[in-house]
């Protein structure tokens, strides 16, 4: 029954938001491996990691970027540094910041670390100094020079009674301070490049450093030496030795020496020897083999910029978990015995170009973002699954009807099927043809037999799925090519697929669409081109109960075109900027368009009205979807946001049938409502309703014997009588407009005919002045018992109040003065009404 009732839908609010919460810089674990801390420009966002959502925040007041920050070892403290020189204590938990001072430091503070008591405080600067701060007598203990450029890298001891600090700086060099004398006692010299990352062993006594330059060393602390540098063919942001006493089989560790694990500019973990300098365990991740050219081949050796390259490595020791942080802000935590994916979340999504509603029951959506990742969420939880098979930006991507496969296109040339299954989503099927990037893409809607493309380099492709997409689950199929067509002069922006699969829709940059038949099974047949379009066309979209086709364009504008004879219908205008996509809701009574402005409209298409506008984005909004209920859609932007939203609907008639459930209960309290309703003029409506519904389902005589009826009858008749003059003062008002515009029109059409008889050359004489007169006196008379007519009703109504003769007889006198005026200027009006029908007839 409520789909029956159902409307139109007039607004949407914000369900959900995935939003940006690291973009770069510093990642730690609190001491009880419950939250992970992560910069975010001048804000330090608090993640939790059981249900992946920002639970605390904390912000500098000036919006200066946070250069570093660090946690104390007993989750209590937090000290952020940031731009402006200053140093800020917080209760990260109430997000207040219970002290502020500055750092001394004479350029940024560039690394943080807390001793092991959760006392003293390290942090090293852009200027070559290292200062300590005792944090609970609130004064700075130390100040260590020496260090030749950014001291980048400063940490404790764990233990805490030999009281050394380790730093390093641009030099390579590791520095070994003995706080008690605030001396340099020896620079640890192996390393060619940066050195990133530090771990020592249980005992204290070992020491392990690795560098930009492939080499990690193990360091003996007793002796200050080193032991052995091994060549680890990566560069390493990452190293920490494992656990003692844990079975680590399953990762090559036979022994139960030392070992330890990498993480670097492979984007993969390593388990490595140090004894024997060999690496006993390789992490393997699942990709899309592409075969390329030699020349591409040798371009992408070349590239060092690899998007699954890691940039850190924490160690969670209670629970037995590896957290690594990806180049592209990917969180993802790890099982330490078998380095199998726990848990994934995405820092940043950069770029939104495309996002769609996945899954059976639109659980699930799958984003595409300025990368060759494609990443799917799952909306309850947040919990994202990364997914390589691309290896350049994808630029698309659109779903099946069952929802639980679908297709991606990129820039690498290639077209991509994905299968959702139990929530793991894998690579199925893909086709490679296209010359130049592939910037779009539409899946057949009946069933999941093809996917239609199309490319810069300006054709539309067809391709056909496999017949068994399950016969090998590891392996990718080959989509197979059916037809290829030199669709447009310019780059092909959108291609659609019709509801029945007979036809598809293509958009280009060259201001036109067309249409084609699928029909048959050769080449696609062009049916028709739509013109009319300013500029480039961004999408095409078909209506999914008729025969028309929505079209958006860079012009700002968005046409409804006909199947039947190609010709633009309606035309919807509001944005100020481009308008990037367009989709049908409400069972195609609707139309929704987002912008390049961030902005997002809800259209009428009867009416052509803007029913509603959304500003939640603040850059272009490439992504626009709704679900196959109609009752979510979801956007994503340039701004990194994903918004999930939830549709408010107007329902027929819900009045009439409120009242009918609860009649017998609030018949008293109805009117009651009704009484306060009718007082003003923007409820009487909704009042007259309700009354009418009372009125006709309960019998006077009932409802008479409800507590206070007639008191609250008795107040509704002065305000209903006054609303009934309202409206009839704006009847007659309406009718007299009428009249004037029939007057205007009959004399127009008049003169138009003697226009005629005058250019055919009859001879007839023309009406003669006279005759004009008389017509205007005819006018103005009938204006005058029109005028009257409206007076005299008026005039009785005002008897009616005031019986006095004396008065009535005023006011015929008075009436008769005002009846001239009221000629006079009605003549006058005429007359202007006269010449403004004869501009308008010729």
């Amino acid at each position: 029954f409520a789909l029956e009732c159902l409307l139109l839908c007039y607004s949407y609010a914000v369900s959900s938001k995935i939003e940006p919460f690291y973009k770069g810089g510093k990642v730690q674990v609190s001491k009880d491996e419950n939250y992970i801390f992560c910069t975010c420009g001048s804000r330090i966002n608090v993640l939790e990691i059981s249900t992946g959502k920002i639970v605390h925040s904390v912000e500098h007041d000036d919006q200066e970027d946070i250069t570093s920050f660090a946690l104390s070892s007993d989750d209590e403290l937090l000290v952020t540094a940031s731009r402006a020189l200053l140093l800020k204590q917080w209760d990260w938990r109430q997000a207040q910041c219970t002290r502020s001072w500055r750092a001394i430091h004479t350029a940024p503070v560039a690394s943080m670390d807390f001793d092991s008591t959760s006392t003293l405080l390290a942090t090293g600067g852009c200027d070559g100094t290292i200062k300590i701060w005792d944090v609970v007598k609130q004064y700075c203990t130390h100040n260590l020079r020496g260090s030749s450029g950014v001291v980048h890298l400063v940490q404790f001891h764990p233990d805490i009674s030999r009281l050394k600090l380790f730093s390093s700086s641009m030099d390579c060099s590791i520095w070994m301070w003995d706080l008690s004398t605030s001396l340099c006692v020896c620079m640890l010299q192996s390393h060619y490049s940066a050195v990133t990352s530090l771990s020592f062993s249980p005992d204290g006594d070992t020491m392990i450093s690795s560098g930009r330059d492939k080499i990690c060393t193990v360091w003996d602390l007793k002796q200050q030496n080193a032991k052995r540098a091994i060549p680890v063919y990566e560069a390493v942001e990452g190293v920490i030795f494992l656990p003692e006493n844990q079975d680590f089989s399953q990762i090559g560790v036979k022994n139960p020496k030392l070992h330890f694990v990498t993480a670097g500019s492979k984007g993969i973990l390593r388990v490595w020897d140090p004894n024997t300098a060999r690496c006993v365990f390789s992490q393997t991740l699942g990709t899309v083999s592409v075969k390329k050219d030699d020349e591409e081949g040798e371009e992408e050796e070349k590239k060092d910029d690899n998007p699954r390259s890691l940039t850190h490595l924490l160690l969670l020791p209670a629970s037995s978990r590896l957290a690594t942080v990806t180049a592209e802000h990917n969180i993802t935590l790890y099982q330490l015995a078998g380095l199998t994916t726990l848990q994934q979340f995405v820092g940043y999504n950069d770029e939104v170009l495309d996002v769609k509603f996945l899954g059976k029951d639109d659980s699930h959506i799958v984003v595409a973002t300025n990368s060759c990742q494609l990443k799917v969420f799952e909306l309850l939880t947040n919990s994202c699954q990364i997914l390589y098979g691309h290896t350049d930006t994808v630029l698309s991507l659109d779903v099946f009807r069952k929802g639980s496969l679908f297709a991606s296109c990129a820039k690498d040339r290639s077209v991509c099927v994905w299968q959702m299954d139990s929530g793991h989503v894998r690579c199925v099927a893909r086709g490679t043809s296209h010359t130049n990037a592939v910037g779009c893409i539409s899946c057949s809607r009946m069933k999941a037999s093809f996917v239609a493309s199309g490319s810069l380099d300006c054709t539309v492709k067809v391709w056909d799925l496999p017949a068994d997409l399950t016969a090998a689950e590891e392996s990718i199929q080959q989509l197979t090519l059916r037809t290829t067509e030199k669709a447009h002069d310019k780059d092909v922006n959108s291609v659609a697929v019709s509801p029945n699969d007979k036809l598809l829709a293509s958009a280009s940059q060259d201001r036109t669409a067309k249409l084609w038949s699928l029909a048959g099974e050769g080449n696609l047949g062009l049916l028709g081109v739509f013109r009319g379009h300013r500029r480039g066309v961004w999408t095409v979209c078909f209506s999914p109960v008729d025969q028309v086709l929505a079209t958006s364009s860079a012009d700002g504008t968005t046409k409804l075109w006909s199947l039947q004879d190609f010709s633009c219908l309606k035309t919807f205008e509001g944005h100020d900027a481009s308008v990037l996509k367009v989709i049908f809701v409400s069972r195609g009574t609707q139309l929704l368009t987002s912008g390049s402005d961030g902005l997002v409209k809800l259209w009428t298409i009867k009416t052509n009205e803007c029913v509603k506008t959304l500003d939640a984005h603040q850059d272009k909004v490439w992504g626009l979807h709704g679900n196959r209920r109609d009752n979510r859609m979801v956007t994503g932007s340039a701004d990194s946001n994903i918004t999930v939203w939830e549709v408010m609907c107007i329902y027929v008639p819900p009045l009439p049938l409120c009242v009918c459930v609860c009649v017998c209960a609030c018949v008293e309290a109805l009117l009651r409502y009704c009484g306060v309703w009718n007082t003003n003029a923007k409820n009487c409506q909704d009042a007259q309703v309700v009354l009418q519904v009372l009125l006709t389902h309960v019998p006077p005589e009932e409802l008479l014997q409800y507590q206070g009826a007639r008191t609250h009858l008795e107040g509704l008749v002065p305000y209903t009588e006054r609303h009934m003059q309202r409206i009839g003062r704006l009847l007659q008002a309406s009718m007299f407009l009428n009249y004037m515009w029939q007057k205007m029109r009959d004399r127009g059409d008049v003169e138009n005919r003697e226009g005629e008889d005058r250019d055919s050359g009859q001879d007839e004489d023309p009406s003669s002045p006279l005759e004009d007169e008389e017509e205007e006196d005819a006018d103005v008379s009938t204006t005058r018992r029109v005028s009257a007519r409206i007076q005299s009703k008026e005039g009785g109504k005002t008897n009616g109040r005031h019986p006095s003769v004396s008065e009535e007889s005023s006011e015929e006198e008075d009436m008769d003065e005002e009846e001239e005026e009221e000629a006079g200027k009605a003549a006058k009006r005429l007359s202007a009404s006269s010449t403004l029908s004869q501009t308008i007839a010729s």
